[in-house]
């Protein structure tokens, strides 16, 4: 059998929840920090609910400072574990199990709420229509608050509904709420990278696992790698972008009318003025330290992170000129009191 760097476990929900709600499950800033919508959230309960398999979950058994946390509570320990893979399923889970906001891609808070229908053991998103259903719970989340007596729970549910069930209904919806609750169980495969892995192949892993499908592009690999080797600089452009989507209150700010940029927009202008090339591919081989064009090691990963950073000399074999390489940290400064900053980056961009 061959040398693997993971080892699997094996968890149920209820001890990932608790886990995650005391920190020691932690989410680096190697994905990005956005959940799901809220209808594939309904089919991954769904799928739980009728007992299907839900693929596996990827942690690396190393805690990292500053790590990202799931919902946007506070948590009591520093995390042991880290999630590689499988963020958005343990987010939704995580959200909706304790009831708790979750940060959407506008940089917004929101609680997910799904409602479900015991008779007829169906998950929806809730609407209108649904919420004045008595025969929906409105929101599941209310069933594993720590203050629901689950007897009273599915009593009160009933006696809501007394005069239109019958016997066999009553049952049902009974054994229904106890077998949602009983999600707690749902067994998880977990893989988990030993703790000897370095972080560059943690990310490698990551990318390799999302390489195939359609879930990520080249400048989500970059993000993933700036995140590991670069955080400011990843959370400066997310933090730009989610800045560019509000209105100032009077001080200088990003915002316009007409753009409104996202964090991998921002990032392709600033390879484009820094390493002078527009194929994302070949910058996330050169930020791992390798001559795209003929395929060897040219320069260290810290040197062309420099580079990217601040400005250094081009190094050989990147097709880098200096007069582009302080492009991330300048135009992050972005000269926040033109309100037309994208067009003026980018005209700068082609003249320099």
């Amino acid at each position: 059998m061959p040398n693997t760097l993971f080892t699997k476990v094996d968890f149920d929900l209820g001890s990932l929840i608790a886990a995650i709600g005391h920190g020691q499950i932690g989410l680096p800033d190697i994905q990005r920090p956005f959940v799901w919508k809220n209808v594939k959230v309904r089919e991954l309960f769904d799928s739980m609910y009728r007992g299907y398999p839900v693929g596996y979950l990827l942690f690396w058994e190393c805690g990292e400072a500053g790590d990202r946390k799931i919902g946007t509570d506070n948590k009591q320990l520093a995390p042991t574990r880290v999630i590689v893979d499988g963020q958005q399923r343990l987010t939704s889970l995580y959200a909706v199990i304790k009831g708790i906001p979750v940060v959407r891609d506008n940089y917004s808070t929101e609680k997910i709420e799904i409602a479900f229908n015991p008779l007829d053991d169906k998950f929806e998103v809730p609407d209108a229509a649904i919420r004045r259903n008595k025969a929906f719970i409105p929101s599941i989340s209310a069933i594993w608050d720590p203050n629901t007596n689950l007897i009273q729970f599915a009593g009160t549910y009933i006696a809501a509904l007394q005069n239109e069930l019958s016997a066999e209904e009553i049952d049902r919806a009974q054994k229904a709420i106890a077998k949602l609750h009983s999600l707690l169980q749902f067994p998880f495969t977990v893989l988990e990278l030993s703790p000897q892995v370095e972080p560059e192949q943690v990310a490698e892993v990551f990318v390799r696992i999302n390489s195939e499908g359609k879930k990520l592009d080249q400048a989500d690999f970059i993000l993933t790698l700036m995140s590991v080797f670069w955080d400011e600089g990843r959370f400066q452009l997310e933090d730009f972008s989610r800045r560019s989507k509000t209105p100032s209150t009077g001080a200088a700010s990003p915002f316009n009318h007409l753009i409104r940029p996202r964090p991998e927009q921002l990032l392709r202008v600033s390879i484009a003025v820094g390493f002078r090339r527009a194929r994302l591919s070949a910058i996330y081989a050169i930020l791992r330290g390798r001559n795209v064009d003929a395929g060897e090691i040219a320069a260290t990963r810290e040197q062309n992170f420099n580079i990217l950073k601040n400005g250094n000399c081009s190094g050989p074999g990147h097709g880098m000129t200096a007069a582009g390489g302080a492009a991330m940290t300048s135009w992050m400064a972005w000269r926040a009191d033109f309100p037309l900053s994208l067009p003026v980056a980018m005209t700068e961009a082609a003249a320099a």
